[in-house]
Protein backbone atom coordinates (compact mmCIF):
# COMPACT_ATOMS: atom_id res chain seq x y z
CA UNK A 1 0.00 0.00 0.00
CA UNK A 2 1.49 3.45 -1.25
CA UNK A 3 2.14 5.78 1.86
CA UNK A 4 1.45 8.77 -0.95
CA UNK A 5 -1.41 10.95 -0.93
CA UNK A 6 -1.70 12.40 -3.90
CA UNK A 7 -3.07 10.32 -7.38
CA UNK A 8 -0.09 11.26 -9.25
CA UNK A 9 2.54 10.62 -6.35
CA UNK A 10 1.08 6.95 -6.37
CA UNK A 11 0.34 6.70 -9.79
CA UNK A 12 4.43 7.49 -10.36
CA UNK A 13 5.38 5.06 -7.63
CA UNK A 14 2.69 2.10 -8.74
CA UNK A 15 3.96 2.33 -12.26
CA UNK A 16 7.90 2.44 -11.66
CA UNK A 17 8.04 6.31 -12.42
CA UNK A 18 10.00 7.28 -9.43
CA UNK A 19 13.73 6.91 -9.17
CA UNK A 20 14.87 10.27 -6.88
CA UNK A 21 13.03 13.20 -5.39
CA UNK A 22 14.39 16.28 -3.91
CA UNK A 23 11.35 16.21 -0.80
CA UNK A 24 8.82 13.71 -1.41
CA UNK A 25 6.71 14.29 1.04
CA UNK A 26 6.71 17.77 0.30
CA UNK A 27 5.64 16.78 -3.22
CA UNK A 28 2.86 14.88 -2.09
CA UNK A 29 1.66 17.11 -0.14
CA UNK A 30 1.62 20.17 -2.98
CA UNK A 31 -0.05 17.86 -5.60
CA UNK A 32 -2.63 16.79 -2.96
CA UNK A 33 -3.79 20.03 -2.46
CA UNK A 34 -3.48 21.83 -5.34
CA UNK A 35 -3.45 22.04 -9.16
CA UNK A 36 0.68 22.08 -9.67
CA UNK A 37 2.45 22.94 -13.05
CA UNK A 38 5.78 20.72 -14.01
CA UNK A 39 7.66 20.80 -16.98
CA UNK A 40 9.98 18.58 -18.65
CA UNK A 41 12.96 20.56 -21.29
CA UNK A 42 13.52 18.19 -24.93
CA UNK A 43 16.15 19.94 -26.99
CA UNK A 44 16.25 20.03 -30.64
CA UNK A 45 18.68 17.82 -31.91
CA UNK A 46 16.90 15.88 -34.35
CA UNK A 47 13.62 15.88 -36.36
CA UNK A 48 11.71 13.42 -34.06
CA UNK A 49 12.21 12.10 -30.28
CA UNK A 50 13.08 8.33 -30.34
CA UNK A 51 11.75 5.69 -27.52
CA UNK A 52 14.34 7.43 -24.99
CA UNK A 53 12.12 9.88 -24.71
CA UNK A 54 9.47 8.02 -24.02
CA UNK A 55 9.40 7.76 -20.53
CA UNK A 56 9.00 11.42 -19.62
CA UNK A 57 6.41 12.01 -22.17
CA UNK A 58 4.65 9.44 -20.30
CA UNK A 59 5.22 10.91 -17.44
CA UNK A 60 3.51 13.95 -18.82
CA UNK A 61 0.53 12.11 -19.35
CA UNK A 62 -0.03 10.82 -16.15
CA UNK A 63 0.83 14.56 -14.89
CA UNK A 64 -2.13 15.58 -16.59
CA UNK A 65 -4.62 12.56 -16.00
CA UNK A 66 -3.83 13.13 -12.52
CA UNK A 67 -5.22 16.33 -12.65
CA UNK A 68 -2.67 18.56 -12.75
CA UNK A 69 -0.66 21.02 -15.75
CA UNK A 70 1.96 19.62 -17.86
CA UNK A 71 4.52 22.02 -19.80
CA UNK A 72 6.74 20.35 -22.48
CA UNK A 73 9.49 23.14 -23.14
CA UNK A 74 11.42 22.81 -26.60
CA UNK A 75 14.75 23.69 -25.85
CA UNK A 76 15.96 25.42 -28.73
CA UNK A 77 18.06 27.93 -27.15
CA UNK A 78 19.74 25.57 -25.14
CA UNK A 79 20.60 23.41 -28.13
CA UNK A 80 22.74 26.41 -29.71
CA UNK A 81 25.26 25.16 -26.35
CA UNK A 82 24.78 21.44 -26.42
CA UNK A 83 24.18 19.32 -23.10
CA UNK A 84 27.19 16.89 -22.06
CA UNK A 85 25.48 15.06 -20.13
CA UNK A 86 26.14 11.43 -20.71
CA UNK A 87 28.85 12.71 -24.30
CA UNK A 88 31.82 11.68 -24.85
CA UNK A 89 32.43 14.38 -27.31
CA UNK A 90 31.02 18.15 -28.47
CA UNK A 91 27.48 17.80 -29.58
CA UNK A 92 27.57 19.13 -33.48
CA UNK A 93 26.97 22.78 -33.72
CA UNK A 94 23.33 23.27 -35.45
CA UNK A 95 22.20 25.91 -37.42
CA UNK A 96 19.31 27.78 -35.96
CA UNK A 97 17.30 26.98 -39.11
CA UNK A 98 18.26 23.10 -38.45
CA UNK A 99 16.94 23.69 -35.14
CA UNK A 100 13.58 25.32 -35.82
CA UNK A 101 13.29 22.46 -38.57
CA UNK A 102 14.02 20.08 -35.94
CA UNK A 103 11.47 21.78 -33.05
CA UNK A 104 8.63 21.36 -35.72
CA UNK A 105 9.44 17.82 -36.31
CA UNK A 106 9.61 17.41 -32.56
CA UNK A 107 6.41 19.11 -31.37
CA UNK A 108 4.14 17.11 -33.29
CA UNK A 109 4.38 14.01 -30.90
CA UNK A 110 3.41 16.10 -27.85
CA UNK A 111 -0.55 16.21 -29.05
CA UNK A 112 -0.53 12.59 -29.32
CA UNK A 113 -0.29 12.41 -25.08
CA UNK A 114 -1.37 15.66 -24.14
CA UNK A 115 -4.57 18.04 -24.33
CA UNK A 116 -3.37 21.21 -25.00
CA UNK A 117 -5.67 24.37 -24.16
CA UNK A 118 -6.32 26.96 -21.67
CA UNK A 119 -8.06 25.14 -18.93
CA UNK A 120 -6.23 24.89 -15.68
CA UNK A 121 -4.71 21.25 -16.34
CA UNK A 122 -4.12 22.20 -19.87
CA UNK A 123 -1.08 21.36 -20.91
CA UNK A 124 1.39 24.55 -22.67
CA UNK A 125 4.37 24.58 -24.73
CA UNK A 126 7.12 27.05 -24.24
CA UNK A 127 10.87 27.88 -25.89
CA UNK A 128 13.64 28.39 -24.00
CA UNK A 129 15.31 30.76 -26.38
CA UNK A 130 12.06 33.58 -25.82
CA UNK A 131 14.34 34.20 -22.78
CA UNK A 132 18.31 32.69 -23.24
CA UNK A 133 18.33 34.86 -26.75
CA UNK A 134 17.68 37.90 -24.74
CA UNK A 135 19.91 37.54 -22.21
CA UNK A 136 22.31 40.02 -21.11
CA UNK A 137 25.84 38.08 -20.56
CA UNK A 138 27.31 40.40 -18.36
CA UNK A 139 23.87 40.56 -16.29
CA UNK A 140 23.49 36.81 -16.29
CA UNK A 141 27.18 36.26 -15.03
CA UNK A 142 26.10 38.83 -12.40
CA UNK A 143 22.76 37.67 -11.10
CA UNK A 144 22.98 33.95 -11.58
CA UNK A 145 26.35 32.81 -12.60
CA UNK A 146 27.85 33.63 -8.82
CA UNK A 147 25.61 31.19 -7.67
CA UNK A 148 27.19 28.24 -9.15
CA UNK A 149 30.34 26.80 -7.56
CA UNK A 150 32.99 25.89 -9.98
CA UNK A 151 34.09 23.24 -7.30
CA UNK A 152 30.84 21.33 -7.59
CA UNK A 153 30.15 21.93 -11.32
CA UNK A 154 33.51 19.71 -11.88
CA UNK A 155 32.25 16.68 -9.30
CA UNK A 156 29.38 16.26 -11.69
CA UNK A 157 29.31 13.10 -13.82
CA UNK A 158 28.58 15.29 -17.11
CA UNK A 159 32.11 17.17 -16.69
CA UNK A 160 33.96 14.72 -14.02
CA UNK A 161 34.10 11.82 -17.06
CA UNK A 162 34.98 13.76 -19.53
CA UNK A 163 37.49 15.53 -17.57
CA UNK A 164 39.78 12.45 -16.27
CA UNK A 165 39.50 11.01 -19.68
CA UNK A 166 40.82 14.05 -21.41
CA UNK A 167 38.45 14.70 -23.45
CA UNK A 168 37.42 17.87 -24.58
CA UNK A 169 34.30 20.16 -22.82
CA UNK A 170 34.12 22.94 -24.33
CA UNK A 171 32.63 26.01 -22.45
CA UNK A 172 30.27 26.43 -23.66
CA UNK A 173 29.15 23.39 -22.86
CA UNK A 174 30.17 23.87 -19.59
CA UNK A 175 27.63 26.54 -19.37
CA UNK A 176 24.60 24.42 -19.99
CA UNK A 177 23.89 23.34 -16.60
CA UNK A 178 23.41 27.03 -15.68
CA UNK A 179 20.91 27.61 -18.40
CA UNK A 180 19.44 24.47 -17.70
CA UNK A 181 19.03 26.09 -13.75
CA UNK A 182 18.35 29.59 -15.17
CA UNK A 183 15.24 28.17 -17.21
CA UNK A 184 13.32 26.38 -14.26
CA UNK A 185 13.66 29.92 -12.29
CA UNK A 186 12.49 31.68 -15.66
CA UNK A 187 9.26 29.07 -16.13
CA UNK A 188 8.48 29.32 -12.32
CA UNK A 189 8.46 33.03 -12.98
CA UNK A 190 6.40 32.78 -15.61
CA UNK A 191 3.99 29.98 -14.82
CA UNK A 192 4.09 29.35 -11.27
CA UNK A 193 5.83 25.82 -12.03
CA UNK A 194 6.81 23.87 -8.66
CA UNK A 195 8.40 20.80 -10.12
CA UNK A 196 10.56 19.80 -12.89
CA UNK A 197 10.97 16.42 -13.54
CA UNK A 198 13.24 14.25 -15.76
CA UNK A 199 15.75 11.10 -16.20
CA UNK A 200 18.23 10.34 -14.12
CA UNK A 201 21.06 12.10 -15.53
CA UNK A 202 19.41 15.53 -15.57
CA UNK A 203 19.51 15.22 -11.65
CA UNK A 204 22.60 17.45 -10.70
CA UNK A 205 21.28 19.89 -13.65
CA UNK A 206 17.42 20.23 -12.11
CA UNK A 207 19.18 20.16 -8.72
CA UNK A 208 20.58 23.76 -9.65
CA UNK A 209 17.59 24.89 -10.82
CA UNK A 210 16.22 24.08 -7.11
CA UNK A 211 18.45 26.19 -5.72
CA UNK A 212 18.02 29.07 -8.10
CA UNK A 213 14.60 28.83 -6.92
CA UNK A 214 14.99 29.33 -3.26
CA UNK A 215 17.64 31.92 -3.47
CA UNK A 216 16.08 34.41 -6.12
CA UNK A 217 12.49 33.60 -5.92
CA UNK A 218 12.75 32.65 -1.76
CA UNK A 219 10.90 29.58 -2.83
CA UNK A 220 10.50 25.75 -2.43
CA UNK A 221 11.02 24.08 -6.17
CA UNK A 222 10.87 20.15 -6.52
CA UNK A 223 12.96 17.54 -8.47
CA UNK A 224 12.14 14.20 -9.50
CA UNK A 225 13.82 11.66 -11.54
CA UNK A 226 12.90 8.02 -13.65
CA UNK A 227 15.18 5.49 -13.18
CA UNK A 228 17.63 4.92 -16.19
CA UNK A 229 15.92 2.81 -18.60
CA UNK A 230 17.73 -0.34 -20.19
CA UNK A 231 16.67 -3.32 -21.27
CA UNK A 232 17.00 -6.90 -19.45
CA UNK A 233 20.13 -7.80 -21.33
CA UNK A 234 21.62 -4.18 -20.53
CA UNK A 235 20.91 -2.61 -23.81
CA UNK A 236 20.12 1.20 -23.69
CA UNK A 237 16.42 1.96 -24.28
CA UNK A 238 15.29 3.40 -27.75
CA UNK A 239 18.20 2.23 -29.49
CA UNK A 240 18.65 -1.15 -31.74
CA UNK A 241 21.27 -2.58 -34.20
CA UNK A 242 19.52 -1.38 -36.99
CA UNK A 243 19.36 2.19 -35.25
CA UNK A 244 16.92 4.80 -33.11
CA UNK A 245 13.16 3.95 -32.63
CA UNK A 246 11.70 7.30 -33.70
CA UNK A 247 8.53 8.59 -32.79
CA UNK A 248 7.40 10.22 -35.89
CA UNK A 249 5.87 8.03 -38.30
CA UNK A 250 8.09 9.18 -41.92
CA UNK A 251 10.93 8.18 -39.66
CA UNK A 252 9.67 4.63 -38.65
CA UNK A 253 5.83 3.19 -39.79
CA UNK A 254 3.89 1.98 -37.11
CA UNK A 255 4.28 -1.59 -38.13
CA UNK A 256 8.18 -1.49 -37.10
CA UNK A 257 7.45 0.39 -33.94
CA UNK A 258 4.66 -1.96 -32.82
CA UNK A 259 7.78 -4.86 -33.89
CA UNK A 260 9.91 -3.14 -31.97
CA UNK A 261 7.81 -3.75 -28.54
CA UNK A 262 6.99 -7.45 -29.49
CA UNK A 263 10.84 -7.81 -29.74
CA UNK A 264 10.19 -7.16 -26.53
CA UNK A 265 12.84 -9.22 -23.96
CA UNK A 266 10.30 -11.44 -21.35
CA UNK A 267 11.43 -10.04 -18.42
CA UNK A 268 10.79 -6.85 -19.64
CA UNK A 269 7.28 -7.42 -20.45
CA UNK A 270 5.81 -6.12 -17.25
CA UNK A 271 7.51 -2.88 -16.49
CA UNK A 272 6.67 -2.16 -19.82
CA UNK A 273 3.49 -2.30 -19.91
CA UNK A 274 3.36 -0.52 -16.45
CA UNK A 275 5.52 2.39 -18.07
CA UNK A 276 4.57 2.68 -21.94
CA UNK A 277 0.60 1.70 -21.92
CA UNK A 278 -2.14 3.15 -19.66
CA UNK A 279 -3.85 0.31 -19.11
CA UNK A 280 -5.46 -0.32 -15.29
CA UNK A 281 -2.94 -1.92 -13.20
CA UNK A 282 -4.81 -5.29 -12.58
CA UNK A 283 -4.98 -5.60 -16.26
CA UNK A 284 -0.99 -5.73 -16.47
CA UNK A 285 -0.66 -7.70 -13.51
CA UNK A 286 -2.63 -10.37 -15.13
CA UNK A 287 -0.76 -10.21 -18.38
CA UNK A 288 2.23 -10.42 -16.45
CA UNK A 289 1.38 -13.61 -14.77
CA UNK A 290 1.47 -15.31 -18.03
CA UNK A 291 3.56 -18.07 -18.76
CA UNK A 292 5.10 -19.97 -21.68
CA UNK A 293 3.28 -19.36 -24.75
CA UNK A 294 1.12 -16.85 -23.16
CA UNK A 295 3.72 -14.41 -22.45
CA UNK A 296 3.99 -13.80 -26.07
CA UNK A 297 0.14 -12.15 -26.05
CA UNK A 298 1.43 -10.73 -23.05
CA UNK A 299 3.92 -9.23 -25.83
CA UNK A 300 1.29 -8.36 -28.68
CA UNK A 301 -1.04 -6.52 -26.49
CA UNK A 302 2.14 -4.32 -25.33
CA UNK A 303 2.73 -3.46 -28.67
CA UNK A 304 -0.52 -2.93 -30.18
CA UNK A 305 -1.16 -0.51 -26.81
CA UNK A 306 2.00 1.31 -27.27
CA UNK A 307 1.71 2.32 -30.93
CA UNK A 308 -2.14 3.04 -30.72
CA UNK A 309 -1.26 5.70 -27.52
CA UNK A 310 1.42 6.87 -30.46
CA UNK A 311 0.32 6.44 -34.10
CA UNK A 312 -3.71 5.72 -33.14
CA UNK A 313 -6.27 2.65 -32.67
CA UNK A 314 -6.76 1.90 -36.29
CA UNK A 315 -2.79 1.80 -37.24
CA UNK A 316 -1.62 -0.46 -33.89
CA UNK A 317 -4.88 -2.79 -35.41
CA UNK A 318 -3.29 -2.92 -38.45
CA UNK A 319 0.06 -3.40 -37.46
CA UNK A 320 -0.63 -6.60 -35.12
CA UNK A 321 -2.86 -7.75 -38.12
CA UNK A 322 -0.20 -7.46 -40.65
CA UNK A 323 1.88 -9.52 -38.27
CA UNK A 324 -0.56 -12.02 -38.04
CA UNK A 325 -0.93 -12.42 -41.54
CA UNK A 326 3.31 -12.17 -42.08
CA UNK A 327 3.94 -14.60 -39.39
CA UNK A 328 1.61 -16.93 -38.44
CA UNK A 329 -0.11 -17.05 -42.16
CA UNK A 330 2.74 -16.50 -44.31
CA UNK A 331 1.46 -14.02 -46.48
CA UNK A 332 3.08 -11.42 -48.25
CA UNK A 333 0.89 -8.55 -46.02
CA UNK A 334 0.35 -6.04 -48.06
CA UNK A 335 1.04 -4.26 -44.78
CA UNK A 336 4.67 -4.77 -44.06
CA UNK A 337 7.62 -2.21 -44.80
CA UNK A 338 7.96 -1.64 -49.12
CA UNK A 339 11.28 -0.31 -50.14
CA UNK A 340 11.61 0.64 -53.71
CA UNK A 341 13.95 -0.35 -56.16
CA UNK A 342 14.57 0.54 -60.19
CA UNK A 343 13.37 -2.42 -62.41
CA UNK A 344 16.58 -2.09 -64.50
CA UNK A 345 18.31 -3.52 -61.03
CA UNK A 346 16.35 -6.81 -60.93
CA UNK A 347 16.67 -6.96 -64.78
CA UNK A 348 20.49 -7.30 -64.55
CA UNK A 349 20.27 -8.99 -61.52
CA UNK A 350 20.50 -7.60 -57.33
CA UNK A 351 22.96 -9.23 -55.35
CA UNK A 352 21.09 -11.10 -52.05
CA UNK A 353 24.27 -8.85 -49.63
CA UNK A 354 23.47 -5.79 -51.24
CA UNK A 355 19.30 -6.49 -51.52
CA UNK A 356 19.92 -7.33 -47.54
CA UNK A 357 21.21 -4.27 -46.84
CA UNK A 358 19.89 -1.98 -48.83
CA UNK A 359 16.30 -3.25 -47.05
CA UNK A 360 17.45 -2.40 -43.78
CA UNK A 361 17.12 -5.99 -42.41
CA UNK A 362 21.13 -6.05 -42.22
CA UNK A 363 24.26 -3.53 -41.72
CA UNK A 364 27.22 -4.52 -43.76
CA UNK A 365 27.65 -7.50 -46.39
CA UNK A 366 29.55 -9.44 -43.64
CA UNK A 367 26.13 -9.82 -41.41
CA UNK A 368 24.04 -11.14 -43.96
CA UNK A 369 26.45 -13.87 -44.76
CA UNK A 370 26.46 -14.78 -41.25
CA UNK A 371 22.79 -14.94 -41.12
CA UNK A 372 22.72 -17.01 -44.31
CA UNK A 373 25.02 -19.35 -42.45
CA UNK A 374 22.94 -19.53 -39.47
CA UNK A 375 19.87 -19.89 -41.59
CA UNK A 376 17.84 -16.92 -40.67
CA UNK A 377 18.01 -15.72 -44.25
CA UNK A 378 14.94 -16.13 -46.61
CA UNK A 379 13.34 -15.04 -49.62
CA UNK A 380 9.46 -15.68 -50.47
CA UNK A 381 9.84 -17.86 -47.29
CA UNK A 382 12.05 -20.12 -48.98
CA UNK A 383 15.31 -20.40 -46.90
CA UNK A 384 18.18 -18.86 -48.77
CA UNK A 385 22.69 -20.53 -48.28
CA UNK A 386 24.25 -19.03 -51.60
CA UNK A 387 25.61 -16.01 -50.75
CA UNK A 388 26.24 -15.47 -54.02
CA UNK A 389 22.07 -15.54 -55.11
CA UNK A 390 20.97 -12.61 -57.17
CA UNK A 391 17.27 -12.00 -57.08
CA UNK A 392 15.82 -11.52 -60.70
CA UNK A 393 12.02 -11.06 -62.65
CA UNK A 394 11.68 -14.27 -61.54
CA UNK A 395 11.87 -13.72 -57.77
CA UNK A 396 8.53 -11.38 -58.32
CA UNK A 397 5.47 -12.79 -56.34
CA UNK A 398 1.83 -12.68 -57.54
CA UNK A 399 1.80 -9.31 -55.71
CA UNK A 400 4.89 -8.15 -57.73
CA UNK A 401 6.87 -7.70 -55.00
CA UNK A 402 9.84 -9.89 -53.56
CA UNK A 403 9.71 -10.88 -49.75
CA UNK A 404 13.12 -10.73 -47.83
CA UNK A 405 12.99 -12.06 -44.29
CA UNK A 406 15.49 -12.44 -41.75
CA UNK A 407 14.68 -14.65 -38.68
CA UNK A 408 10.77 -15.04 -37.94
CA UNK A 409 9.80 -11.19 -37.59
CA UNK A 410 11.97 -9.20 -40.12
CA UNK A 411 10.43 -8.73 -43.63
CA UNK A 412 10.72 -6.29 -45.76
CA UNK A 413 8.83 -6.25 -49.49
CA UNK A 414 11.23 -4.66 -52.17
CA UNK A 415 8.91 -3.44 -55.18
CA UNK A 416 10.63 -3.05 -58.50
CA UNK A 417 9.58 1.30 -59.84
Amino acid sequence: MSSYKSEFMRTMEERGFLHQLSNAEGLDELCANETVTAYIGFDCTATSLHVGSLVQIMMLHWFQKTGHRPITLMGSGTTRVGDPTGKDESRKVLTDEDIENNKNGIKQVFEKFLTFGEGPSDAMMMDNADWLLKLNYMDFLRDVGRYFSVNQMIQRDSVRLRLEREQHLSFLEFNYMLLQGYDYLEIHRRTGCRLQMGGSDQWSNILSGVDLGRRLADKELFALTTPLLTTASGAKMGKTAAGAVWLNADMLSPYDYWQFWRNTEDEDVEKFLKLFTILPMDEIRGLAALEGAGINEAKKVLATEATALLHGREEAEKAAETARKAFEEGENAAGLPTIEIAATELAEGLGILNAFVTAGLCTSNGEVRRNIKGGAVRINDEAEQDHTRTITKADLTDDGVVKLSLGKKKHVLVKPV
